[in-house]
């Protein structure tokens, strides 16, 4: 039985033609993977689906039935639910608070309260409802969130990128509540770049590329090859070697550090660790383990509580101290690593102009020749230097970010999930880079991503809790090991 076909969508915005004709079929008892590059159309197909755009052209049936989705209300009425890639949930209320909205008068009775555990154990997605969001890992947000769209009664459910913030435990989890959805004859739309679990867990696959379908396949009949194929149209082969540096000198030394969060709570607690030239440190943890403010306090961003981080032979404390040996790829794109507003040209130059000043005055037409180079070097697709930001693809302006941060050499290189979001052309060029630049750099990679984290790092310290639960060398380290490190069970290395 078919729950959607959504047929002929074409869907336009100024310059960009971003589904051309697309033809998309959902079966019932099915897990449906939805691949393509950055800017394939993904993202806009499923929109669309859940009433966010409307289509200029097409039409979408549901349970062979013509349909107009005009909002998301119109499609949660219809059995379409949504689990967005990161929670959106109220922080300073309860899970049952969060839950309450979707009962008239925003009442939750005890019989409702039954309901919801009773209906989260049946996946085997167990949520404490008494708990503050704000007390909740990521994972267990996220079960939150598919309960809500099972509570609304949905049977065709969308999840987009739903493992970015789980444990390979909790990915597991998930993967079990999806086959107990599918053999109800629930649809599930999963939209996805890891294509080892694209492959796990689906029935079918469609591939998109510059907003058309150019192939529906069996999983059962296709390989992570053919599928990266389909989407970038050529081969790529994501196997990276690690060539043996010997270690130089010490560039980055964090001693029992301390530091709190927005909230005044430790953030990190007690850690210490050094990362030398010819090395890449990664530091693995599910998101809210004290990553971010452990890389703030580094880069100078946040207030040193006790411990020293001392960068170059210098103590940091400011940004300013931290950007004389160091760049910093943030996971924040948008917020911190672009100004949208401006152009291309000036996101280029925003830590590179004082390389081109002659007696306090900018060498344009140096700077511009310099950036053209960049350009093509890292293969940032831009209508043209002066094109504001914001117009650029996500995998583009991570091109310019890592253009930027690495064109003039550092001895530090800071790399937040740098990858995040990317397709796997963008991916594997990301990663060969930093392989490239490790030969000269101390560089330091914080990835959610436990493959990433495994194929690039030398050493691995893994965080739970504002503190590393433990530290291991590259050839000790697998993904069983370190994922039940980042679920807190401490590992014996060697």
């Amino acid at each position: 039985m078919t729950l959607v076909r959504m047929v002929g969508i074409t869907k336009r915005f100024p310059g960009v033609l971003a589904n051309d004709s697309v033809n998309f079929e959902l079966r019932s008892g099915e897990v449906h993977g939805l691949l393509g590059e950055n800017g394939a159309g993904k993202t806009t197909l499923m929109n669309i689906l859940y009433g966010i755009y409307r289509p200029d052209e097409g039409e979408i049936y549901v349970d062979d039935r013509r349909v107009r989705i005009r909002s998301p209300r119109d499609a949660i009425r219809l059995g379409i639910g949504r689990v967005p890639q990161f929670p959106e949930l109220v922080d300073k209320l309860s899970v049952a608070e969060n839950l309450a909205v979707l009962f008239p008068e925003n009442i939750m009775s005890r019989k409702r309260l039954e309901e919801i555990r009773s209906l989260a154990e049946k996946y085997g997605l167990p949520i404490n409802v008494d708990a503050m969001v704000y007390e909740l890992s990521l994972g267990e947000r996220q079960r939150v969130e598919v309960v809500k769209a099972l509570l609304r009664g949905a049977r065709i459910l969308i999840l987009d990128e739903p493992t970015t913030v789980l444990t390979p435990k909790e990915v597991d989890t998930l993967f079990e509540a999806l086959k107990k959805m599918r053999n109800e004859g629930k649809g599930i739309i999963f939209v996805s770049h890891k294509l080892s679990e694209v492959l796990s867990i689906t029935d079918r696959v469609t591939v998109l590329r510059r907003g058309k379908v150019v192939a529906t396949l069996e999983t059962a009949d296709t390989d992570e090859e053919e599928l990266t194929r389909l989407m970038v149209g050529r081969r790529i082969v994501q196997r990276y070697e690690r060539k043996k540096v010997p270690p130089g000198e010490e560039v980055l030394r964090v001693e029992n550090v301390y530091v709190l969060n927005d909230k005044g709570g430790e953030a990190v607690r007690g850690i210490s660790f050094t990362v030398r030239r010819g090395e890449i440190f990664g530091i693995a943890g599910v998101a809210g383990n004290g990553q971010k403010e452990l890389i703030e306090a580094i880069a100078g961003l946040r207030k040193v509580e006790k411990g020293r981080i001392i960068v170059g032979g210098e103590e940091i404390r400011t940004p300013y101290q931290f950007r004389k040996y160091a760049s910093h790829i943030p996971d924040d794109r948008m917020g911190m690593g672009v100004l949208p507003s401006l152009s291309v040209l000036d996101n280029l130059s925003l830590t590179l102009y004082r390389r081109f000043s002659r007696m306090g005055m900018i060498d344009m037409d140096d700077l511009r020749r310099f950036a053209e180079k960049l350009v093509e070097r890292y293969k940032i697709v831009t209508p043209s230097l002066g094109a504001p930001a914001w117009q650029l693809s996500g995998g583009n302006i991570a091109r310019l970010i890592l253009a930027r941060e690495t064109a003039m050499g550092c001895r530090l290189l800071i790399a937040v999930h740098p990858t995040f979001g990317l397709d796997v052309a963008s991916t594997d060029e990301v990663r060969r880079t930093l392989l490239r630049l490790r030969d000269k750099t101390a560089i330091l990679l914080v990835s959610e991503d436990l493959d990433e984290i495994l194929q690039l790092s030398d050493r691995i310290g893994v965080m739970y809790r504002g503190r590393f639960i433990g530290v291991l060398e590259a050839d000790e380290a697998d993904p069983e090991k370190v994922g039940l490190m980042m679920g807190g069970v401490a590992v014996e290395s060697g």
